[in-house]
């Protein structure tokens, strides 16, 4: 210990390391160790060896002063282990030092690792084996339970029986029942992957008692009745009847039976229990067994063999006609429902306006639980059906799931529903909004997933709202509305939401056979809001009044308007060549022209009162050319514009300082603010929304859009205007389909508003064709059509429950539906058939009969050879040559047999070749064919193998036109013959009307065989 000026140093006297902990602990600092040795003076200066102390055997002990972090060193030894403090309630809580947590958790502690794959592991454990963990089973469940048994009357007890409980043992991993017990809340919502779906309605859901029947049925096995006797392939096969029981073959009288011994009539007893087996009243009387029939008497054996032989069998009974099922039922709309308060008298919602007949009849089927498929015009009102569906769960307390096609749809109804109803969610893969709501709008993804999965919200489900039915004909898309339909329970209700399509029965027939329950179909008749369509030719202020009618409110297709419209821009034409010659074409579109076109547009749609407008644009880019094109176009009022200001700064606060500033979002801002929008898949979301809503609001008075918006986005238009007829499908361009151009001009006219909507179509270029613009505007609209496929996703969900199969699916699948929708009856017909097949008897192949299978077996050889070689000559290059117009030809099919005929015009189809043929055939009684007089394809006449003995028409000749297919011709001729296939066929089918059917055959037709 040294002296230092004034103060002792001991601390070298110290272990290194402990010197070092108080120093590194703030202990020792010089004015707190001057105060506890300032009473020690000493004067020497030798060196004192201590015993070595540790710093806990000290009578030290730390204070803390207050909450700053200062510490006090007092010459007291230390009464706990927690250091003193003024405060009252000690040092605030501290986390654990993150090393020692380390250590404990994954170090210290075996159970933390995981048994397989310890290789990157620093340290490992030899775990110890523990064999009796394995036998740790849970408990099974009570397979029964006891039953009170009462008495009917008093309701004393009786008794007690055992009763077998169904599905004890069910869980999400094992079963598809909705009696299984609910997951995890955290997965009530998407479910969990490794769950499995809910048993699909429709389907057979097998039962204990099935299982046990079929469990029977293969274990126990009847060795004397169940034995199969004819091998596969083979025609004969063993008999197991023993031989003292064998029957004659029908036909032949057994000797062995003739050949028994006689037993004459005893007494009284047995002649009373004979008296019913007695051959005749008097004579000799042979006794018979109970198995056989009684002898007939006859006057010889022969007689009685060739009687019995000969005898005729009964006809049988003509099958019945199957029954066929009609699971689609139309509705009849064209009579209002008088009664419709009567049977409802407090609606589950009400609307400030008298809902239209089909809405009624919808409402109506709605409260009896009944599944519809309404297939109405654009704006008729579907939306009303969903609302009522929506209003209807809420009431009964159960959820409703509504899906769309697109996400802009989606967004659109959240936010009406929402205003509605207020218990409205909203589920799509950007956005999860409200998840726990009784409504949730989603994309039809979304469900699939949910129905794969297992999601609990399936259990509550009363409706699935499906908007935009006909978005199944998408090729890419349309397999999922199929898979959702397929996999719904049987206890969901189903709404279908779709435009105006012409097989809306047999769709839903598809859907009634597929969920065993009736659909019923409900449809309008027309638009509530008729539309006008014309062609505009303007491209400036001048000729901004060349608005030419082509199709009226009543649609009446206007040809002098199609004309008036071809002349206007023929005559701009025309005095384009006068001045800048006429070698120089006009100029046929670009930024320039499509400018001074829409503000000549814009200028007399303005004039006339007749904005919003929707300007449709099948391209994103030239949706943002057009609008930026449109600089010096201001529509709002100033009131209007401080109306979207305030919208926009609301809006957009929700965004960060540096998204604000994006272009597209200034850009954007500066359109909405002159009224112009532009809506496609480009925009940001909220920039999307933000139109959407001006729009409804009426403050966007042009947007240019792609046709996403159109599908099925309720925000009518005073006016539409189609950029251009044509569009690119993702192959080719084409046209407009007229499904696609009634769903864009449908959002023309607002109902209450409008009279009529206006539809235009811009004549860029060239007025195009009438045959087209004929066939887009008053074409049928496309048929739904299955897109049904085969993707990864819905084969690895259904292979991974055992009871659900891909074969089922493709079964239940649209496409499948017309050759399975009568199945039953086709299945009934079978029976019937084999039952007939079955009575028959074998045929008699004995005597001169006994070539007879040889002789079959070679006609079938035969035929099939002559079917082979026909195929291949129709596949080569040479026959499908010698098959031009004019060649004679052999028929063969239902109608006509072996009948000589000429080709007269011949398809352009490589893969699916028809040959029109001018066939000979014999002229019919006006009374129809006589009943027997075609024999059929199936029975097989020597003539037939023989040789082809031409058709020669026994009474007067005549002729008939027949499409046929490469397998209707059996023979090709070497005659040719000049023939004017184009005259004959337009005689003929002059010939089928009924004023020129007894015009002379020479006069107009030269044709002599």
């Amino acid at each position: 210990m040294t002296f230092r000026g004034g103060i002792w140093n001991w601390t070298r006297q110290l272990p290194p390391c402990q010197g070092r902990d108080f120093q590194s602990f703030g202990l020792l600092s010089t004015s707190g160790f001057a105060k506890t040795v300032g009473s020690c003076v000493m004067l020497e200066t030798e060196r004192l060896v201590l015993p070595p102390r540790g710093p806990l055997d000290l009578p030290l002990c730390a204070l803390e002063l207050g909450c700053t972090g200062r510490w006090e060193l007092l010459s007291q030894p230390q009464v706990s282990d927690s250091p003193a403090g003024t405060l009252s309630h000690g040092l605030p809580p501290c986390a654990p030092e993150l090393q020692g947590e380390t250590e404990q958790l994954f170090l210290s502690s075996p159970e933390w690792l995981p048994l397989h794959g310890v290789e990157r592991v620093a340290w490992k454990w030899q775990r110890k084996t523990d064999p009796w963990s394995l036998l740790g089973l849970p408990g099974a469940p009570v397979p029964s339970d006891l039953q009170a048994q009462r008495h009917p009357t008093t309701g004393r007890v009786l008794g007690y029986r055992e009763v077998l409980l169904e599905d004890t043992n069910l869980s999400a991993t094992t079963s598809l029942s909705l009696r299984r017990p609910p997951g995890p809340s955290s997965q009530a919502l998407w479910g969990n992957p490794t769950h499995y779906p809910f048993w699909p309605g429709g389907m057979d859901e097998p039962t204990i008692a099935d299982l046990s029947i079929c469990g029977d049925s293969e274990e126990e096995i009847d060795f004397e009745k169940d034995l199969l006797t004819i091998p596969p392939g083979f025609k004969k096969g063993v008999g197991f009847t023993p031989k003292n029981n064998s029957t004659p073959a029908s036909g032949l009288l057994s000797l062995s039976h003739l050949l028994e011994p006689l037993e004459l009539g005893g007494g009284e007893e047995e002649e009373e229990e004979t008296s019913g087996r007695l051959g005749g009243p008097g004579g000799d009387s042979v006794t018979a067994s109970t198995s056989e029939p009684p002898l007939v008497h006859a006057s010889s054996l022969e007689d009685l063999v060739l009687k019995d032989a000969s005898a005729p069998l009964s006809p049988p009974e003509p099958p019945k006609p199957p029954v066929l099922e009609q699971w689609a039922i139309p509705v009849d709309i064209t009579s209002p429902v008088g009664d419709f308060y009567r049977i409802i008298p407090q609606p589950a919602f009400q609307w400030p306006f008298e809902p239209d007949v089909f809405q009624k009849q919808a409402i109506l089927h709605l409260e009896r639980h009944d599944s519809v498929f309404v297939a109405a015009h654009t704006s008729a009102g579907k939306t009303v059906v969903a609302e009522y569906a929506i209003a209807l769960a809420q009431k009964h307390m159960t959820r409703t799931i509504y899906t769309s096609p697109i996400k802009a749809l989606s967004n659109q109804k959240f936010r009406d529903f929402r205003n509605t109803f207020g218990d409205v969610g909203l589920l799509t893969g950007d956005v999860q909004l409200h998840p726990e709501a009784s409504c949730l709008i989603m994309t039809t993804e979304i469900l699939r997933s949910m129905l794969y999965s297992g999601s609990d919200v399936i259990r509550d489900l009363e409706w699935v709202i499906f908007d935009e039915v006909h978005y199944i004909n998408d090729a890419e898309r349309g397999v999922v509305w199929e898979e959702v339909l397929i996999m719904l329970p049987d206890h969901v209700s189903i709404i279908l939401l779709s435009a105006t399509v012409p097989n809306a029965l047999e769709f839903a027939d598809w859907i009634g056979r597929l969920k065993r329950r009736h659909l019923y179909v409900i449809s309008t008749a027309a638009r509530p809001v008729p539309l006008e369509h014309f062609l505009f030719t303007g491209n400036s202020p001048k000729t901004q009044g060349e608005l030419f009618l082509l199709l009226d409110s009543r649609g009446v297709f206007h040809t002098k308007g199609y004309y008036a419209a071809v002349e206007a821009k023929k005559e701009r034409t025309s005095k384009h060549a006068q001045t800048f010659g006429a070698k120089q074409p006009m100029h046929q579109g670009g930024p320039g022209q499509d400018r001074g076109i829409y503000l000549s547009l814009l200028a007399s749609l303005r004039s006339r009162a007749q904005l919003p407008v929707v300007v449709f644009t099948f391209s994103r880019g030239r949706c943002d050319e057009q609008a930026s094109g449109l600089s010096s176009l201001d529509l709002t009022t100033s009131s209007e514009k401080s109306e979207i200001h305030l919208f926009l700064q609301r809006c957009l606060a929700r965004l960060r300082g540096s998204d604000r500033q994006l272009p597209q979002v200034l850009h954007m801002s500066e359109l909405l603010r002159r009224g112009l929008g532009v809506h496609h898949s480009g925009i940001l979301p909220i920039l999307k929304e933000i139109v959407e809503m001006l729009f409804s609001r009426g403050l966007v008075k042009v947007l240019f859009a792609t046709e996403t918006f159109a599908m099925g986005v309720n925000m009518p238009a005073r006016t539409v205007v189609f950029d251009s007829m044509r569009k690119h499908d993702g192959a080719t361009f084409r046209d407009l389909l007229p499904g696609e151009y009634v769903q864009m001009a449908g959002r023309a006219g607002r109902r209450g508003l409008d009279p009529t909507g206006t539809v235009i179509l811009l004549c860029k270029g060239r007025v195009p064709e009438m045959a087209d613009l004929h066939r887009m505007m008053l074409g049928k609209p496309s048929q739904l059509q299955s897109q049904f496929r085969l993707t990864y996703t819905m084969i690895l969900n259904l292979l991974r429950v055992d009871a659900l199969r891909v074969e089922d699916m493709m079964k239940r699948s649209f496409s499948e539906f017309p050759s399975r929708k009568d199945s039953k009856a086709h299945e009934q017909t079978l029976a019937e058939l084999t039952k007939r097949l079955g009575d028959l008897e074998e045929p008699d192949t004995s005597g001169q009969l006994a070539d007879l299978p040889e002789y079959y077996s070679w006609g079938e050889e035969l035929t099939e050879t002559r079917g082979l070689i026909q195929r291949r000559i129709m596949e080569s290059v040479n026959g499908l040559k010698s098959l031009s117009v004019g060649r004679v030809v052999v028929v063969k099919n239902q109608e006509h047999r072996n009948a000589l005929g000429v080709i007269l015009q011949v398809s352009s189809d490589t893969t699916n070749r028809v040959f029109t043929t001018l066939i000979l055939c014999e002229k019919q009684p006006p009374e129809g064919p006589l009943p027997g007089s075609s024999r059929s394809l199936d029975v097989p006449y020597p003539d037939d193998l023989v040789g082809h003995k031409l058709f020669l028409p026994e009474g007067p000749c005549d002729h008939t036109v027949a499409k046929l297919q490469p397998s209707d011709i059996i023979a090709i001729t070497t005659k040719m013959l000049r023939v004017n296939g184009e005259r004959i066929l337009e005689d003929f089918s002059k010939r089928q009307q009924p004023r020129f059917k007894l015009v002379a055959l020479g006069r107009t037709l030269p044709l002599h065989w």
